[in-house]
């Protein structure tokens, strides 16, 4: 069975930086895109970063980019999330979620076949 697990979020100082992990069982690791989406109270679920099977390929929402690292490793079945000089705004649970086929764009949560049960990241001021 299919099964994502996340872990790593915690309660920081905006400027801090926290590591979000997702190990990965029951499913071909790496033929599958990686994704980290995340939602904030009373917001719709919102894309992250993504990663492609090979890793060669990232993608990084406005929001985040030059802040926040995705990367895989593929012999542990583990996508990381590196974040850095979070914000308050940053504030959300973090969901990592696999997909099996290819897609163009990996933006869209609806191209994603299995998510994980998210962790919470707090960031204060």
């Amino acid at each position: 069975q299919e099964e994502l697990v996340e872990s790593g979020g915690g309660l920081v100082q905006a400027g801090d930086s926290l590591r979000l992990s997702c190990a990965a069982s029951g499913l071909t690791f790496s033929s599958a895109a990686m994704a980290w989406f995340r939602q904030a109270p009373g917001k719709e679920r919102e894309f992250v970063a993504a990663i492609r099977r090979g890793g060669g390929s990232t993608y990084y929402a406005d929001s985040v980019k030059g802040r926040f690292t995705i990367s895989r490793d593929n012999a542990k079945n583990t996508v990381y999330l590196q974040m850095n000089s979070l914000k308050p705004e940053d504030t959300a649970v973090y969901y990592c979620a696999a997909s099996g086929s290819w897609y163009s764009s990996l933006e869209y949560s609806r191209n994603y076949n299995y998510w994980g049960q998210g962790t919470q990241v707090t960031v204060s001021s």
